[in-house]
């Protein structure tokens, strides 16, 4: 295909200089719209789909959740975007197609959920019938293909930052980035809150959630060009670092397999992972409902809410990825992470029982700060464990590990707000059974952790790349 200015037929490219401060903030554009994109999944639809159509929990969490369970594919993606450039480049090209389908198929979404809507009110009420299958069958396609390009381009993403940053630097790479995540929940819950009408009816619901699915996957297909145009070909250090970039007929799925599965750390680092994220993101399905019955909060009001969780990671990011994780050490820091969520985990289920709207704020401001220092650490020794040769590949096996778990997590936050409201005798004691699970696994968590040896990681991983290489003569 034709490259012009943007794509370049040759996939080598002269580093000029290093990453600096802009471009780090630039990069994080990407970042915040993927969260914004989450808003609209796992804020307003799933809402909507909860309380307004009255889908049970169980199978909303079930489609929602559809996008993580396509994570096997993020390794794939990975391991074409190391031996395989597209339109010249290794990581670009596949950002920028991955957005635009994810972009759809959001839109998409939304337009199978009112002809699922429609099937229900048709059967006066949720049950099993031919539509209702039907639409429910076609709306997870749908969310399915838009969890394979959140794949595609949230790997290629990743394994960009590990190509543009060093060890000394990665810290604060994160922390700008993963900011710009959390400018991007604060901006979603705005602009939902705003295209939203504060009294939901049945006439008016419909082209209000039709607006927000044109307006702001519009907008974030542009801020996926806008932050990636030009950075891989200014400061990727992949050709340099890569002792296979010249033979990429080596970087087989086989030979970057063998590579990723050398070290016993990663598989410690990937239950880390698992156990961490899914503990993290347990609350996610179940958060705007709980403002909705515990609190009465109307779906304007409790989209908001993700303002303040933003708030606190916003604040976090930026203090733990500059000041504090550069000087306690990556793992320190995520093991006092841990602990701080498990705590703040415990503090969300008890504000249910005051049923004071002003503590779930101030709860999810710490959540957010707690989750934000977490975050940062965990993602900070996530890039450490990669290897140059294979940066995709392991950056795929980590956003597996991710997205399976949050996956995971979606249904089971679900599924057990289901279990709870059946069998518990308050709708607190149903949703507080949640967080305090979470708490418990945040702590479990740690015992992975500490396994968790960065040296020994990087011994193995050589010596395997020197197998490949020397099997590749043989």
């Amino acid at each position: 295909m034709a490259s012009g200015d943007v794509f370049d037929s040759e996939a080598k490219y002269p580093v000029t200089s290093r990453v600096n401060l802009f471009t780090m903030f630039r990069l994080g554009l990407f970042q915040m719209g993927l969260s914004m994109m989450s808003i609209l999944t796992l804020g307003v639809l799933n809402r909507v789909m909860i309380q307004e159509i009255a889908i049970p929990a169980t199978l909303v969490a079930l489609v929602l959740a559809l996008p993580a369970f396509v994570a096997p594919s993020r390794i794939w993606f990975g391991q074409m975007s190391d031996a395989k450039p597209l339109w010249g480049y290794h990581r670009t090209a596949y950002v920028w197609v991955g957005a635009a389908i994810f972009a759809i198929a959001a839109f998409l979404a939304v337009q199978v959920m009112w002809q699922l809507n429609s099937a229900v009110a048709s059967a006066g009420g949720w049950t099993w019938t031919t539509d209702t299958i039907g639409w429910t069958a076609l709306l997870s396609l749908v969310f399915a293909i838009y969890g394979l390009g959140i794949c595609a381009s949230g790997t290629a993403f990743a394994a960009l930052l590990v190509d543009i940053s060093e060890e000394d630097n990665r810290s604060k790479v994160v922390g700008v980035v993963w900011s710009m995540l959390m400018v991007g929940i604060i901006v979603g819950a705005i602009l939902s809150s705003k295209l939203l009408p504060s009294e939901i009816t049945a006439t008016n619901l419909q082209a209000a959630v039709n607006r927000l699915f044109i307006i702001v996957p519009a907008i974030v297909f542009g801020l996926a060009i806008i932050a990636t145009l030009g950075v891989e070909k200014k400061y990727s250090l992949y050709t340099s670092r890569s002792t296979l970039v010249n033979r990429e007929d080596s970087i087989t799925l086989s030979a970057a397999w063998k590579i990723l599965t050398a070290s016993p750390q990663t598989g410690l680092f990937f239950t880390f992972l698992v156990v961490m994220t899914l503990c993290l993101f347990m609350q996610d399905p179940i958060l705007e409902p709980y403002a909705g019955q515990v609190f009465k909060m109307p779906l304007a009001e409790s989209t908001k809410l993700n303002i303040y969780y933003g708030t606190g990671l916003l604040i976090a990011y930026a203090v733990a990825g500059f000041l504090i994780v550069p000087r306690l050490g990556k793992r320190k820091s995520a093991r006092l992470g841990c602990m701080l969520v498990a705590l703040c985990a415990a503090l969300l289920g008890i504000s249910g029982f005051t049923a004071n709207a002003a503590f779930l704020k101030l709860s999810l401001v710490l959540f957010g700060l707690a989750t934000g220092f977490l975050t940062t650490a965990a993602i900070s020794l996530m890039l450490d464990l990669t290897a140059a040769e294979a940066a995709g590949t392991f950056i795929g096996a980590w956003g597996l590990a991710q997205s399976i778990s949050r996956g995971v997590a979606v249904v089971i936050g679900g599924t057990l707000l289901d279990i709870g409201r059946r069998t518990l005798p308050s709708l607190e004691l149903a949703y507080g059974l949640i967080f305090a699970l979470e708490a418990v696994g945040m702590v479990v968590s740690i015992g992975f952790l500490n396994r968790v040896n960065v040296t020994e990681f990087q011994t193995s991983t050589k010596q395997a790349i020197a197998s490949v290489l020397e099997s590749d003569l043989d």
